[in-house]
């Protein structure tokens, strides 16, 4: 079958294109034949992969999209597809990876009222009812079950559309016979003590994320506690502003940055605890990732996957509204309770569910029926839960 899949940028570390990678992996070794329509590229590309990069710039990224879009529209045209796969809301989907949270609910929760009456609102509400609106035969995959409750909220009649699919975690995130000897040659290297904790957040786009809030909470710790701690975040994104704070808050001295990279599994065995408060996310992989590591885990609840480690007792999630207080005093508890606590046991127990790295096949079975429900010219299929 023939394939088409929408990206507007790919780089290696970024969950959304994680997700994307996964899924045109096993679509490529169950023998489908993929284009792939993107602006930017970072990294290797896929043996089989039909890369096509759009020729096309901008001065600001709206222009960039509409471009896009209308190149994508004519370069359809040329090469047929039986499907096509966007990983961004836009026209032109037969079916959508909800990799990010809803547009509508975020200018409604997170912006001014004047906000709605920008060029930047109006574009993006635009895209997203071109995926959710009434008049969309778009199906949808989402994450979560707070991606459904967002966006049923917002387009009220897509329900039928919105099909939730597992997590994909990969399997190297798994603790093996080594993980010891990993965890001590890991904390070597870094010169960590045996007393001192090492608190990991790892996530690229660090305003999202809410590093602005772990930093704080890094800043009151009790000093006994944070002299004994380090922060390392690891992640794309500039990081002058959070090298600043770190100064004002003065934890400048104890706080690093490191790139994105690809051993992920070291810093999950080396680290004591993830510290994730992001202002919003449709799934958050690394969370996952670290309850099955069996590294504990402190989240908001604003994260798609947070109740992920509720049902693991993996961690502690903060509730909404967030409360920078709470987050303070969650960090400082779980700290002083990492040696008594069950989360790291709870979460390597909770990794024994297979559903937890299905993604990519149960993702390809979707794609794989509709296709055979679009071809037979019948209703598709609704309401499904993968």
């Amino acid at each position: 079958m023939k394939l088409s899949f929408l990206i507007y940028s790919y780089f290696p570390y970024g969950g959304q294109q994680r997700d994307f990678h996964r899924i045109v992996s096993e679509c490529l070794k169950r023998g489908h034949e993929i284009d792939v329509y993107t602006i930017h590229w970072q990294g290797g590309i896929p043996e089989g992969v039909n890369l096509f990069k759009a020729p096309v710039q901008a001065f600001t990224k709206i222009k960039l999209y509409q471009r896009f879009t209308e190149w994508v529209a004519i370069a359809l045209k040329k090469r047929p597809t039986q499907l096509t796969i966007g990983f961004n809301k836009m026209p032109l989907l037969d079916l959508y990876f909800a990799a990010d949270p809803c547009f509508a609910d975020k200018a409604e929760n997170q912006r001014s009222f004047y906000y709605r009456y920008t060029s930047r609102y109006r574009h993006f509400k635009k895209y997203e009812e071109e995926v959710f609106g009434d008049v969309s035969r778009t199906e949808v995959m989402i994450l979560s079950p707070q991606q459904r409750t967002a966006f049923s909220a917002h387009y009220a009649n897509c329900g039928a559309r919105l099909h939730l699919v597992p997590p994909g975690i990969d399997r190297d995130r798994i603790p093996n016979s080594e993980n010891d000897a990993t965890r001590k040659q890991f904390r070597e290297e870094f010169d960590l003590a045996e007393n001192e904790h090492l608190i990991l957040q790892i996530g690229s786009g660090f305003k999202v994320k809410g590093v602005d809030r772990s930093l704080k909470a890094f800043a009151s710790l009790p000093d006994s506690i944070r002299n004994s701690s380090r922060f390392l975040l690891i992640g794309q994104d500039k990081p002058d502003r959070y090298l600043k704070l770190a100064k004002q808050l003065n934890v400048d001295d104890r706080f690093s940055i490191l790139l994105g990279r690809n051993d992920i599994p070291r810093f999950l065995a080396g680290a004591d605890l993830l510290l994730h408060p992001a202002y919003m996310e449709s799934a958050g992989y690394v969370l996952l990732e670290a309850t099955i590591a069996g590294l504990p885990v402190l989240t908001t609840a604003t994260c798609g996957y947070s109740f992920h480690i509720e049902e693991a007792g993996s961690g502690e999630v903060c509730g909404e509204p967030f409360d920078q207080e709470d987050l303070n005093q969650k960090l400082s508890s779980m700290l002083q309770n990492l040696d008594s606590a069950s989360w790291s046991q709870n979460g390597r127990k909770y990794g024994e569910n297979e559903k937890l790295f299905a993604l990519p096949e149960d993702a390809t079975n979707f794609i794989e029926q509709l296709i055979r429900t679009q071809s037979q010219a019948e209703p598709s299929i609704q309401g499904s839960e993968l």
